[in-house]
């Protein structure tokens, strides 16, 4: 067969991989934006957890009913909506903040708007993909998505504050409304494929979803591993900082640590795009388990470049599962069900995240810190671990894209 072209030579993806990316761009620079920007005008924790909260809840509980936006309608008019909606709060807020007055309510109301329009965009990013790109190339095309998301995830807090120290808080909002706008505006010359499922209830909808999930041993027992990463990872993200002043040089010590961990998902993202893994969900399932090295690591006072060097190969796991994971279950999940399966699986790697930001501080002060990362070590790495003993983890063969003689089969793995 003749090697397929990269897809960026398609004009599709073209389309949908810069508007993508300038959206993930705008979520990834909201947070810290926001915290940076209502600190600055209230001088208030409180009042900042509020906007925060405001903004995590509709996501977390409209994100089934994403899901079923996404499977119901065409995903490029899901994200379109989604982007306009994110691009006229974002520009509310900058308004407020450039006004010299910004009303604390105004502006949560703002970010809970948009946090219900990233729970629709979300589930829509894998139709999106797959009603834009072929079958059999589909890896490569996650890669560059990983790829973006690794650089986005780095680049996106640094860029908040270099808008908000030059330009002012309210001038960053703005622009990253104009990120929406034109990841929008991009979005409506792209044509997506839709398959319209059968038309029924919500409650009957969200049903099905959740069904799909159930009968397939090796999504929901990945999914449980998938989550509890997410909630030691909150984890670490909790009590690391206190542990860098406390037992290393403080910042230096927690700047490298993340950089270290910045470079591995981006290099695990790359690998991703390369790898033939004949297992792929347990492939990645046991390196995402990696992140218990640092989590130990950090709970004995192991000495820094042992400890920097091994958060950096834990995020490389990370870096190499998502892509991995997503073309693996954008092959099996059969396509007018795909944004309902992916909706729950955020909901639960999201969900346990705020678990582990409020059981961390608790068990330190009970405990110590040691107690709460070993433990988060043990039950993040075991899980990840435990998967293997799961028959349709190991049964998971090559996504269908790269069999082509079984690609008659799409929603079952392969053994």
């Amino acid at each position: 067969m003749p090697p397929l072209p990269h897809p960026l030579r398609t004009r599709a993806f073209r389309l949908f991989f810069i508007g993508r990316s300038l959206s993930m761009l705008g979520d990834a620079v909201i947070p810290a934006a926001l915290a940076l920007a209502v600190y600055m005008a209230t001088g208030s924790a409180s009042d900042l957890a509020i906007v925060l909260g405001c903004s995590m809840v509709p996501k977390l509980l409209l994100l089934p009913v994403g899901g079923v936006a996404g499977d119901r309608f065409n995903a490029r008019t899901v994200a379109l909506a989604t982007d306009l909606v994110r691009c006229a709060t974002q520009l509310f807020v900058g308004v407020e903040l450039l006004g010299g007055d910004p009303r604390l309510w105004q502006i949560a109301l703002a970010e809970a708007i948009g946090g219900a329009a990233s729970a629709f965009a979300m589930p829509a990013m894998a139709p999106l993909l797959t009603g834009t790109v072929e079958e059999e190339n589909r890896r490569r095309a996650n890669a560059l998505m990983g790829v973006v998301g690794s650089a986005t995830r780095l680049g996106g807090p640094a860029l908040a504050g270099v808008l908000i120290l030059t330009a002012g808080p309210g001038w960053a909002f703005v622009l990253d409304s104009a990120s929406f706008a034109v990841s929008a505006a991009l979005l409506s010359a792209l044509r997506v494929r839709h398959v319209p499922p059968v038309r029924r209830s919500l409650g009957a909808d969200l049903k099905e979803g959740w069904s799909e999930v159930r009968s397939r041993d090796w999504y929901w027992t990945s999914l449980f591993a998938h989550s509890t990463w997410n909630g030691a990872a909150a984890v670490l993200m909790t009590l690391g900082p206190a542990i860098a002043f406390e037992q290393f040089d403080g910042k230096t010590f927690w700047v490298a640590f993340l950089q270290a961990g910045a470079v591995g998902l981006l290099l695990g993202s790359l690998a991703a795009g390369r790898a033939r893994p004949r297992r792929p969900i347990l492939t990645a399932n046991l390196g995402l388990a990696t992140y218990a090295l640092p989590l130990t690591l950090l709970a004995v006072s192991a000495p820094a470049p042992l400890t920097i060097a091994a958060y950096g190969i834990a995020q490389a796991g990370l870096g190499f599962l998502s892509p991995i994971w997503e073309t693996s279950v954008q092959a099996a999940i059969p396509a007018h069900i795909l944004a309902r399966v992916t909706s729950y699986d955020w909901l639960l790697s999201l969900a346990a995240m705020p678990v582990g930001y409020a059981l961390a501080p608790l068990a330190a002060d009970a405990w110590g810190p040691e107690v709460p990362l070993l433990a988060a070590a043990l039950v993040a790495g075991g899980t990840c671990l435990a998967t293997a003993a799961v028959p349709g983890v190991r049964r998971f063969g090559r996504p269908v894209a790269d069999t082509p003689e079984l690609s008659r089969t799409p929603a079952r793995p392969l053994a």
